[in-house]
């Protein structure tokens, strides 16, 4: 079905091999040569979910009616108390949830109570040809409200057609292999859209034919964070799967068939070659010859749900349901190709087993996971890691552990995963790491089996408008509401030791959370890779004070100054110095780049009286937070240091960095005053410094601090050779000398998880790092 709609300019593409013949039907395929399976196939390629220190607690919503299909089932699968699969509120600011029941009945319920009304008996509007007995994915499959269903009562669904329903009605698409059944796409439109159940009428929009019963169009969904005026406002996804048959054949490669694609539709348009709908000028393939227009994205087995992260670049995220061994987690871009039945997650897939990708893999412009397990345990475990993957939601809600993070589960075993949005990232080339999060139910941990009675959970999630996430069960009938979420650390663990960001963990140098330390109490521990152990100078164990810096962080350091009228070196810091460079800091040798970040508040006068001079109205200059020191330091060079300077004669929090021994330094100054960033209140700052692109950003509470360079130019010599061949000199805390020699900025403070990285995160990490510590 070709667009007359000849929009679309400036959407990137991929490139379409020559359009051959197969039968009567053109054949556009994305795949110009598929690569050859070498070697033994893979059985276990990635690591099963890593069992979290993190527990959502649920409470039960409602319990919904038991339901069955028409017919005795062919498969015992489909015995479930009922069969619903989504909860989501509807967009008339009324505060009431949906849930369909695959059996044929839609549901509404109340914003608090949780009881319910029947709104719509679907099955009964399609009583001649609705199909519900045979295969997981028949009968009344999803519903979703148009984002003005307040104004134009519109809403829409899909259910499964088969018997009669196929002589009776033509497909709005070609039939490739033979047609058993139908997926329809009906528009609703009530007579009152407060009413509490419907009245009104109803059109069809399209009827997608497809060979098997399995793998159908799952998923129809507005993107809910698009405004009005945004392009892709009041535009239907449209999650259509491979039939079940994409395995043996190329369906899911081919842009002149529906299967295995995601569509993109305007409902309210007519553009359509059957005149019922639009096809938006700004889908991918609109301008290729013999593809169909509504096509946004393409190479996928069996598609279950989209959803948008609500900040940010209000990303689309997937999860796709694998065939053997890889369950899926997608970032969606228009004109994307997933590669299926090419690829499973980030495998080449050929006879049913997964290979390594091929060396040149580059060439068939494939999009790969940014998050994926695998259904085999590691060596010595039993029983399936995974077995169907159930797409969830980036939360932004108000419990705080929880900002930030990917929820989603196996819907067969009932486990709710997490990952991280801000590693989430298709450009890194690595997957996000997983977690198992722990399930609390009046207040005992428990799992959804558990819960449900029943080893198939049928697990799926869902939200309202607040953010809040829900659970459904077939397997019961009940909904649980995500309520809180708390930290059950494991035996043998320090406290803040699960706060690093796992994408982040290889990178942490050095990290500091003032719970660990040594024989002697002056020293601490350090919990990074390096094992850069630092000294708490002149005040010692008394140093380590009861301040959390986030919930569950433990002590924090305390630094001050001592004898504010007296000449000393007596101030509390804290550091490691060796003049000849500190050996293991030697990851931070020609390092490219440096990150520093930790939690602060000040705890006293600011900037500190100035002890070294006779005056009493004098102040210091600056006040030092935490950096990594230069290879050819005596304590005043700097590699890289988060701190509070004198810019232009005024207090500013910067990032300053030394890219060579023998170099100038540059600065990075935030804008805003001083005092609004560095208060008697927990922040978390972060300065970054990208040595080799001559870049540096100052981050406060996981956002950007808008800001700029104090000196034009390039006073690094940036010239792609990273910093200077030098180990550094050590890292300093709090003042101007780790060593213990004069007193010199001091910082009447306290400080939390210091952490020095051979990295630049991205944004999103940042932010992810920031959110981990569930804070707001």
């Amino acid at each position: 079905m070709t667009s007359a709609n000849t929009g679309g300019q400036g959407v990137r593409r991929r490139n379409v091999a020559t359009a051959v013949a197969v039968g009567s039907a053109l054949c556009l395929s994305l795949v110009s040569s598929p690569a050859v399976a070498e070697g033994e196939p893979l059985l276990n390629p990635l690591p099963d979910p890593t069992p979290s220190t993190l527990a959502i607690e649920v409470e039960e919503f409602a319990q919904l009616p038991e339901s069955s299909p028409r017919q005795e089932p062919t498969d015992q699968r489909l015995v479930r108390h009922n069969r619903i699969n989504h909860i989501g509120e509807i967009p008339d600011g009324s505060g009431r949830l949906y849930v369909p029941d695959m059996n044929g009945t839609m549901y509404v319920l109340g914003e608090d109570d949780g009881g319910y009304v029947q709104y719509l008996d679907v099955r009964a509007a399609f009583a001649d040809h609705i199909h519900d007995h045979a295969g997981l994915g028949t009968g009344f499959g999803f519903v979703e409200f148009h984002p003005e269903f307040a104004e134009n009562g519109k809403f829409y669904t899909v259910h499964t057609e088969a018997r009669g329903a196929l002589e009776e009605h033509e497909p709005d698409f070609p039939e490739y292999g033979g047609t058993a059944y139908h997926s329809v796409i009906t528009e609703w439109t009530t007579d009152d859209p407060a009413a509490e159940t419907f009245a009104g009428t109803s059109r069809e929009v399209m009827r997608i034919p497809f060979a098997g019963r399995v793998h159908t169009v799952q998923q129809i969904e507005f993107n809910p964070t698009a405004e009005p005026g945004d392009e892709d406002y009041g535009l239907l996804y449209m999650l259509v799967g491979d039939g079940g048959n994409g395995v043996g054949n190329s369906n899911p490669q081919d842009l002149a068939t529906p299967h295995g694609k995601i569509f993109r539709i305007d409902p309210l348009g007519d553009d359509s070659e059957n005149g019922q709908y639009g096809v938006p000028g700004t889908n991918p393939f609109v301008d290729t010859p013999g593809a169909l227009g509504e096509i946004y994205a393409v190479g996928m087995r069996d598609p279950h749900r989209i959803s948008w992260d609500p900040q940010g670049d209000n990303r689309m995220f997937l999860g796709h349901i694998g065939e053997w061994q890889v369950e899926s987690i997608y970032e969606v871009r228009a004109g994307d190709n997933f590669g299926w039945s090419e690829r499973e997650g980030p495998f080449l897939a050929e006879n049913r087993q997964i290979y390594p990708l091929p060396a040149n893999d580059d060439e068939f412009g494939f999009t790969y996971p940014v998050a994926a397990y695998d259904h085999n345990r590691d060596p010595g475990q039993r029983g399936d890691a995974g077995v169907a993957v159930a797409g969830g939601y980036v939360y932004r809600g108000d419990i705080p552990l929880l900002k930030g993070r990917y929820l989603f589960a196996d819907l067969v075993r009932g486990h709710v995963y997490s990952t991280i949005a801000g590693e989430m990232n298709r450009e890194s080339g690595r997957l996000a790491p997983i977690e198992h999060l722990k399930v609390v139910a009046d207040g005992k941990e428990t799992t959804f089996q558990e819960l449900v009675g029943d080893k198939r959970v049928d697990l799926r999630f869902g939200s309202d408008d607040e953010g809040d996430l829900y659970l459904v069960a077939k397997a019961n009938g009940k909904i649980w509401r995500i309520t809180g979420a708390h930290k059950v650390p494991p035996e043998n663990e320090a406290p803040g030791g699960s706060a690093v960001l796992p994408g982040l963990s290889g990178d942490v140098v050095a990290h500091y959370t003032f719970d660990s330390p040594a024989t002697d109490p002056a020293i601490e521990t350090d919990q990074g890779r390096s094992g850069t152990d630092i000294t708490l100078v002149n005040g010692g164990e008394q140093m380590r004070v009861s301040d959390e810096a986030y919930p569950g962080a433990g002590l924090a350091l305390q630094t001050q100054q001592v004898s504010p009228a007296t000449a000393g070196n007596d101030d509390w810091k804290a550091g490691v110095y060796e003049a000849g460079g500190v050996g293991s800091l030697s990851a931070f040798n020609q390092a490219d780049q440096i990150t520093v970040m930790g939690w602060f508040r000040t705890t006293g006068e600011h900037p500190a009286p100035n002890s070294n001079t006779a005056n009493p109205d004098d102040r210091f200059n600056a006040i030092g937070l935490a950096g990594v020191l230069s290879g050819s330091s005596d304590g005043h060079g700097v590699r890289a240091l988060l701190e509070v300077i004198n810019v232009d004669g005024e207090l500013k929090v910067v990032a300053l960095g030394r890219r060579l021994d023998d170099g100038s330094s540059w600065t990075y100054a935030a804008d805003a005053p001083w005092q609004e960033v560095l208060t008697d209140e927990w922040v978390h700052l972060t300065a970054t410094f990208d040595f080799a692109a001559g870049e540096m950003q100052l981050f406060m509470n996981g956002e950007k601090l808008p800001g700029g360079y104090t000196t034009a130019g390039d006073p690094w010599r940036v010239d792609g050779t990273g910093t200077s061949a030098t180990d550094p000199a050590g890292i300093k805390i709090g003042g101007s000398y780790p060593q213990d020699t004069r007193e010199q900025n001091p910082c009447n403070c306290r400080m939390d998880d210091l952490m020095f990285l051979d990295s630049v995160p991205t944004d999103g990490q940042i932010k992810a790092q920031f959110e981990r510590y569930g804070r707001d």
